[in-house]
């Protein structure tokens, strides 16, 4: 039995079969792109006249192996806005590419989507951070993508974006502002930082950890930074709320340990907040 291929890179053709399917079975055209980290899934319940389709019914599109993500496309509206929502991400460490990861993004672009927002569950790398906390995505250090696995690794789709594209505010000024906006409305604790990506699955050694935190980072997660990119590829708006699910552990000898039920139990208290949170901005995109 030959081994299965994995793609390298995929076509405008690829993207464009793919929006083909979806565009058939959807009731509503689309404007923004919602991606559920880990024990963030329940928000897509929140959808009103949704139209869920399995990742497995739509061509190209990998499926979530990690528990705490469905697997499914959620499209609908939420808070009176046309929203297209991912219920579980697709992550490097399942063995994917970094095309792969990143194809949703690029079919929602194709169905229309012009801002994309993306949730995680993030470690606190911030000695201020607690477990609870929502943070507000600033910038970002791409680890995995710095050391040749970037998502625009291959042949550009001009259709797409430049070459080159530049970074600089890849997570939309106007955008931060709104939500800074609605968080001080409702009253909620908005911690604001920058978010590392790393590749996983294991969590952060302690030694990890302090160097993470010495190169600036204030969270450090395993998702989020390659759907960025190619969404900042595209000419998307992006909006990133990391969930911080636990405190990262910066020293040995400790009884502490991080495991994933610890993110997914954190994650479903954070729940309420962050939908009241993206239930009031929504509206003001």
């Amino acid at each position: 039995m030959q081994p299965e291929t994995i793609p390298q890179s995929f076509s405008l053709e690829s993207y464009d079969e793919a929006a083909a399917v979806i565009r058939e079975l959807i009731r509503v055209q689309p404007r923004v792109g919602l991606v559920l980290g880990s024990g963030l899934g329940p928000l897509a319940e929140e959808i009103r006249d949704p139209v869920r389709i399995p990742y497995q019914a739509i061509p190209h599109f990998p499926v979530s192996t990690v528990e705490g993500h469905a697997g499914q496309l959620v499209v609908g509206s939420l808070a009176g806005t046309p929203v297209c929502a991912m219920q579980g991400r697709f992550h490097f460490y399942e063995g994917y590419t970094t095309q792969q990861i990143t194809f949703p993004v690029r079919v929602m672009r194709r169905l229309g989507v012009e801002i994309l927002v993306l949730t995680n569950a993030a470690g606190g790398l911030n000695p201020s951070f607690q477990a609870g906390d929502l943070m507000l995505v600033q910038d970002h250090i791409g680890l995995v993508s710095m050391a040749g696995f970037s998502p625009l690794r291959g042949p550009n789709l001009d259709e797409f974006g430049l070459r080159f594209p530049s970074m600089n505010d890849a997570y939309s000024p106007r955008l931060r502002r709104l939500t800074r906006q609605a968080a001080e409305e409702l009253g909620l604790g908005l911690q604001e930082g920058v978010y590392v990506w790393v590749a996983g699955p294991n969590f952060e050694t302690p030694a990890e950890v302090r160097f993470l935190r010495g190169i600036g980072a204030d969270a450090v997660g395993m998702s989020t930074v390659p759907e960025a990119i190619v969404a900042v590829h595209a000419g998307m708006e992006v909006l990133c709320i990391s969930s911080i699910t636990n405190v990262a552990i910066d020293q040995v000898d400790v009884e502490a340990k991080t495991s994933h039920e610890e993110v997914l139990e954190m994650g479903e208290t954070i729940v309420p907040r962050l939908k009241r949170l993206l239930l009031e901005v929504l509206p003001r995109l």
